[in-house]
């Protein structure tokens, strides 16, 4: 499997200096800053870009652990929130809430959740974060989840 990249730059102090990334070869640019990180400033910060993979990864392991099964998918949608807190004084990763729609044809919302369950334990993301205290899942069937 290929090795995945991402670059970034940072200028100055914490409180005023700021940053550049770049998301592999260039699919993505941004702007980081203290302010985009703990307040609400402009640009994009390590959170936001660590919610986007993790939604992406668990949507497309979900899709794929529904496949298996025998029920593919219209569509899966997911929502991460990623909560940034201090712990023992020290700014963490502290929270995961993962929501996950689905339009699923002829299977049941507990079926459903038991399948995103399922995949919270096996999606690439979620593994790489176990250290975070808690990474939680909802999930939800749909129609309108594509």
């Amino acid at each position: 499997m290929p090795i995945r990249t991402g670059h970034a730059e940072w200028r100055g102090d914490l409180p005023s200096g700021d940053g550049d990334l770049t998301v592999g070869a260039g699919v993505f640019r941004g702007q980081y800053s203290f302010r985009s990180r703990f307040e609400e400033g402009e640009g994009t910060n390590p959170e936001e870009l660590l919610a986007a993979a993790h939604a992406a990864c668990f949507a497309m392991a979900l899709s794929n652990t529904l496949s298996q099964a025998g029920h593919v998918p219209a569509g899966v949608r997911v929502d991460a929130k990623v909560d940034l807190r201090p712990v023992d004084g020290a700014p963490t990763v502290a929270r995961i809430q993962l929501e996950a729609e689905g339009d699923v044809p002829g299977i049941s919302e507990a079926e459903f959740t038991a399948y995103a369950e399922q995949t919270s334990k096996v999606c690439p993301i979620s593994r790489a974060l176990a250290a975070v205290p808690e990474i939680a899942v909802t999930a939800r069937l749909t129609a309108a989840a594509g």
